[in-house]
């Protein structure tokens, strides 16, 4: 039995919860009496609740993020109305910040702000009967250099299994006002040294593979060059993410970057807007030339996997610009683009612009916009299918061939966003759409929408699905296609597959 239950729900088993992690590391002579539980989306809110209370807690700490927020709030209802002698503590980004939008009154506390070393102190006190007064309790920006590091609490099922998150700073210098990380703009770093060994530790453990969390990585250049020489160091293969932005690649870095070999270095790439007008609406200054430079260097000069982001439906940003951003990074790059729809998080300053450019937004996670005096309700359901069916078809590289004739005789935009239609139309589905179901609508739009030859359009997407070993062929394409007998097939490690498929 643990007096203390730290759990959350995660958005799929491979993630696991660093911020869990960090809470208990910072428990000190409560950690044994503590437990970690994680859950995921698909499981049942009865089942969450019977596993937590089977330990019997007296205090019961979630953490509440956006991809999580309303299977916690039904988690803490459940909790009250069948354990209500239990302290039910929230944290994290979804409760820190009013105002809240969805209920979460059952709950005892809720922390706002970074909770390490406050969870443990509430908890004592909870637990020597010195029960705080407030609900809500503010929690101050911590010292780095006073708290326990998570990474020996990720287990070997974690190591073999699951996503490994690390963090090397807090904060962003940045002030992007779609995003939360722009509140704390003091940009505050662990110590390098222990970094690395932990780094280190995790290497002997057998990670190899590592999301770094910072959500602007390479700001500090000396503190970018010693954990990239540590990977450099290692031999692949291994697969490493880091979040950055698209300016801020000096000379001595990008010489590093050189170095990298295939499918071992993933770059997150913060785009949002082409448009300086635009990007200036939110707070977020870019220099196009250098974006346009960097971008040339890591498409052309590296071997990394790069993961743009473009937003939908920033405040002043019609469909026509939008498209200009897709068209533009199209023309400069084969890597993934993500297309994001503008999320409205409490905490940012983005309701600044709600009267000015009539912006209108979901009150239910993960708060979408609706509409805006640009772009209409109609209009924005149409691109947030769009944006789904470009990451089945090209964002996913199982189509690498066929699916850029969908834009052959147009522009990248509007080509997909016909097809985007079409698809849908015949479909009447964005979600559990099988590859089989994905390549026979894909031929069929080609084949009759855009006039292609039957044979040839079979013969792309035979290559384009038997890149791996093992897949089977639609049954559709084995009576036209000419290459089954002699497709060479590549046989790729499933590991790293998606950046591989991107190359």
């Amino acid at each position: 039995m643990k007096k203390i239950i730290l759990a959350t729900v995660n958005a799929r088993y491979i993630h696991t919860s660093i911020g869990l992690r960090y809470l208990y590391a910072n428990l000190s002579e409560l950690k044994e009496q503590s437990a970690i539980l994680e859950f995921i989306k698909s499981d049942k809110i009865e089942d969450m609740a019977e596993a937590i209370l089977k330990e019997n807690p007296k205090i019961i700490g979630l953490s509440v993020y956006i991809w999580n927020a309303v299977e916690i709030e039904r988690l803490v209802q459940l909790l009250k109305k069948v354990a209500s002698d239990k302290t039910i503590i929230l944290g994290g980004p979804e409760v820190s910040y009013f105002p809240f939008r969805l209920n979460f009154d059952s709950a005892d506390y809720i922390i706002q702000g970074e909770g390490d070393i406050f969870f443990y102190q509430l908890c004592k006190e909870l637990l020597e009967g010195n029960a705080p007064s407030q609900k809500v309790l503010k929690a101050e920006a911590v010292e780095l250099k006073n708290i326990e590091l998570p990474y020996d609490y990720y287990t070997e099922d974690d190591i073999k299994n699951r996503v490994i998150y690390f963090e090397v700073s807090r904060g962003c210098p940045f002030s992007c006002e779609f995003c939360l990380s722009s509140i704390d703009k003091l940009v505050r770093y662990f110590d390098v040294e222990i970094i690395l060994n932990h780094l280190e530790k995790f290497w002997q453990r057998g990670v190899r593979k590592i999301k770094f969390i910072d959500r602007t990585f390479n700001l500090n250049f000396e503190v970018v060059s010693q954990i990239l020489d540590f990977f450099l160091s290692k031999n692949p293969p291994y697969l490493i993410h880091f979040e950055v932005i698209p300016e801020h690649f000096p000379k001595s870095v990008m010489e590093k970057l050189k170095l990298f070999p295939p499918a071992s270095l993933q770059l997150e790439v913060g785009i949002q807007t082409l448009k300086p007008e635009i990007a200036n609406n939110i707070s977020r200054r870019i220099n196009v030339e250098k974006i346009f430079k960097n971008i040339s260097f890591l498409e052309n000069e590296t071997n990394t996997h790069i993961h743009f982001d473009l937003i939908i439906g920033l405040p002043g940003e019609s469909l026509k610009s939008f498209g200009e951003n897709l068209d533009t990074l199209m023309k400069l790059t084969d890597a993934e683009i993500q297309i994001g729809i503008l999320k409205k998080l409490s905490g940012t300053d983005l309701y600044r612009h709600d009267e000015k450019y009539g912006m209108v937004y979901s009150d239910s996670p993960p708060y979408e916009i609706l509409r805006n005096n640009l772009i209409s309700f109609s209009e924005m359901q149409k691109m947030k299918r769009l944006a789904r069916f470009w990451d089945l078809y090209y964002n996913s590289g199982n189509f690498r061939k066929s699916v850029k004739l969908i834009w052959d005789d147009t522009d990248v935009y509007l080509g997909f966003y016909e097809f985007s239609e079409w698809v849908y139309e015949n479909t009447s589905s964005t979600w559990q759409i099988s590859l089989n179901r994905l390549a026979e609508s894909l031929f069929n739009y080609l084949t009759e929408v855009k006039n292609y030859d039957k044979q040839k359009i079979a013969d792309l997407l035979v290559q384009d699905i038997l890149v791996f070993a093992g897949r089977r062929l639609p049954s559709f394409l084995r009576d036209i296609s000419s290459e089954i007998p002699v497709i060479e097939k590549r046989i790729i490690s499933r590991k790293n597959k998606r950046q591989i498929k991107h190359k």
